[in-house]
Formats: structure tokens, sequence, C-alpha cells
């Protein structure tokens, strides 16, 4: 058998199809028997080296050192991320936003700010979200994957990179990939009118070719929890509010109840959006609750 090295597309029912370099079809692959006596960890966008057959099978050996992972979704080894947002139907959530750019921070995946359905977009909406996210160094795009409007500024940032789309259900986030690239053909889902957010479409994360590069849809969800963090990572998440600590009295501080604190300083000037400190403080407690309920059991 061949030994190769690959990239892992998706992982389906037990099997990782694996890509390689020259090779039209990806290799369906399982893992081999000694990483399954270990714990192991494997996700889509990982580098393997697998052994194949001439039949395009193969058996994984080992998880190639990665730059990056991203804990939710669960992916490795990208080049960008982008959070994806509804302007309307489902409402766009600043608290939603701000976790997962919390999440692409803390795993050091540079991200972006995608706006879809702007021509539902209320009055003001976008011009609100530019003025929270860019100043801070998230770029902002706005596209309707219904018209069109934008989708040629985002498929060229898009070029030559490993890309994954994250976001609520709904959101579009099939139907702005498919808008890119009409080959992808992604299946797209109606916004449940009842409940006030979409169906989940995607059930797995699946890379795909795509301009020189890669990218992928990735399931929808509802609310994002942050099982497994701790408060100080939401801190770290939130990139503003280095700039103004040293204006705190105490360090470490979690500026939330210390008296002298540069970060509510700047958030009283408006230096730091309110939104941004508001979604801190919800991952807080959010932390907490959670942390309470693990101390319980």
């Amino acid at each position: 058998m061949a030994e190769l090295q690959g990239r892992v597309l998706k992982n389906y029912n037990g099997y990782y199809y694996v890509q390689v370099d020259g090779h039209t079809e990806p290799f369906t692959c399982k893992v081999k028997g000694k990483m399954k006596q270990n714990r192991f960890s494997l996700a889509t966008g990982d580098m393997v080296t697998f052994e194949a057959n001439e039949k395009g099978e193969g058996m994984i050996k080992k998880v190639l050192a990665r730059k990056n992972f991203l804990l939710r979704p669960t992916m490795a080894n990208l080049d960008l991320f982008v959070a994806t947002f509804a302007c309307a139907a489902p409402d766009f959530s600043f608290l939603l936003a701000d976790k997962l750019l919390a999440l692409a921070e803390l795993a050091k995946i540079p991200a972006i700010l995608v706006l879809n359905k702007v021509d539902t977009a209320p009055a003001g909406l976008v011009e609100q979200v530019r003025s929270v996210y860019e100043p801070i160094g998230y770029e902002v795009f706005t596209v309707s994957a219904k018209t069109g409007s934008g989708v040629d500024a985002l498929r060229a940032r898009l070029r030559g990179r490993i890309c994954a789309f994250g976001g609520p259900s709904g959101v579009g986030k099939s139907s702005t990939i498919n808008a890119i690239d009409s080959s992808v053909e992604l299946r797209t889902g109606a916004v449940s009118e009842k409940i006030g957010r979409g169906k989940h479409t995607t059930r797995f994360a699946q890379l795909l070719p795509f301009d020189e590069g890669y990218i992928a849809d990735t399931p929808g969800f509802g609310n994002l929890l942050l099982e497994g963090l701790e408060p100080q990572q939401a801190l770290a998440s939130f990139r503003e509010f280095a700039v103004y600590e040293d204006g705190c009295r105490f360090c470490p501080c979690t500026h939330t109840h210390e008296p002298v604190c540069g970060v509510k300083e700047a958030v009283a000037a408006g230096q730091i959006a309110a939104s941004r400190y508001e979604s801190y403080l919800a991952m807080l407690e959010e932390i907490r609750l959670i942390k309470e309920k693990e101390g319980r059991k």
C-alpha cells in the first residue's frame, strides 16, 4: 500500500474523505487501529498521512500538526472564518456575532463578518454593524444571495483561501456559497415563519474545492453555547479591550465590578461599543452558570 498525505474534506458515518494534491477524487479512509487505542482528535481540514490501496481506500495513520483549530464549528487549518448573519429573518444578533468572533479570535483565525439579505435590511442596521466592527479590524461584507449584490467582492476576498462559513440557522450560508459558486449546489432551506429561524439543512462540515482553495458550509444553530471556556478566555477574545487596560487600577481586572477600570471608562466614553461590552458580560454570566451547573454534578 502506498503512503500518502492529504487534507480531510469531510467526516461522515465513521469515514474520512481525504483529498490528495494531483488526484481528482478523494480517498475514502478509516482510522488505523493504533490511533483508536489512544485518544485522538480528527476534524475536517486536518492534514493526515494514510496508507491507500488501488481502490482509493485508505487507513489514516497520523494527524499532522495543526496551524489552528476552531472548536465550534469544529474545523482545522483555516485561513479565514466567515461569520455569516442575516439582516432580517432571522434578525441580526450582536451577541451571537460576538460569540462567533470570540471563538475565532481564541483560535487565532482571521475572521470577517458577512451580512446576507441586505436587500431586506432595516434602516440603519448595516451602518450600525459597520460602526461596531470595522473600527476594531473586522471587515464587514454586505451581500444578497437572492439578487447577487456584493457577491463579487466577497468571492474575491475568499479566493485562494481555506474558508469556513459559520452562523445561525436560516441566515443563508448555503445560499451565499451557492451564489459565490453555483457548482457547489448545496441544499438551501426556507426559514420557518413559525419559530423565526431556519431549518438545519447542513448536517456536517464539508470542505469543497473553490477557486484555488476550499470553502466550507457548517451546520447552523439556534444558540451558541460556551462549554469549556474560562472567564479569562472570554476577556482575551475581545481584542479592543487590551488598549484600555492600562487604565485599570487592579491587575488582573475583570472589567466588571472594579472601581477604577479603563475598559468601563472607554465604554462610557463611547470608545468601546456598548454592544460589545454587553456581550462580554453576557458571556461571563453564561460561563459562570455552566461552571455552577457542572459543580453540582
